[in-house]
């Protein structure tokens, strides 16, 4: 006599499932033992930053960057989010006259120092910074999405002496990247500024 074959779950399946109740219950203690989620307020500080020449407040992860912090509690949107990762230059700023890379740079790191955006490089009657109105003169920009940070970096570039001859500008702005190519028009700019700012700029009187 014919017999069918038993069709009930295998013996690895039987072993698999006696090892998976066996482990149910350590898995659950550790479920029971693992700490609870942080809070939402859990990490956030009080932060006053000086962005501008005004003095501005408010609660931030303290893990937040400068970058994050001037765009998305302070609207300061004038820096960009590029690569994120200190590499383009786009969020380019300048603390106590010196120019840093915003996306890698903690805000609470920078609490009662002086930040200037590109926002608050012209002056306080509208009047373009040099440089500014130099990338216009020389059509230093296509798409513009890097200029700002261009533009900061080339302020802090002829402040730092470094501007005299096209190589050393060259040398000193590679940090700061233009997807269109704008380089020889940058360079350009930045020969016309450098007569034209005064001796220490605005980078650090603000």
């Amino acid at each position: 006599m014919d017999r069918t074959p038993f069709e009930g779950p295998s013996r690895r399946h039987v072993i698999g499932a006696a090892a998976g109740l066996a482990a149910a219950p350590a898995v659950a203690a550790a479920a029971d033992a693992a700490p609870a989620p942080p809070s939402a307020k859990s990490g956030q500080v009080d932060m006053t930053l000086n962005v501008n020449g005004q003095t501005r407040r408010g609660t931030m992860d303290v893990r937040t960057t400068l970058l994050d912090a001037l765009r998305d509690h302070l609207d300061q949107t004038g820096s960009k989010k590029g690569c994120d990762q200190g590499q383009c230059g786009a969020c380019t700023v300048h603390v106590d006259g010196e120019r840093v890379l915003s996306c890698l740079t903690l805000a609470v790191a920078v609490e009662g120092r002086r930040i200037t955006t590109i926002e608050g490089l012209a002056d306080a009657d509208g009047s373009l910074h040099p440089m500014q109105q130099a990338f216009i003169d020389q059509d230093g920009f296509q798409c513009g999405y890097c200029t700002p940070g261009q533009i900061m970096s080339a302020v802090a570039c002829v402040n730092e002496g470094h501007a005299a001859s096209d190589d050393d500008i060259r040398e000193y702005m590679s940090g700061n990247l233009c997807r269109c190519a704008a380089y020889p028009k940058i360079v350009a700019a930045i020969k016309q500024a450098r007569g034209r700012m005064p001796a220490k700029s605005q980078m650090g009187q603000v």
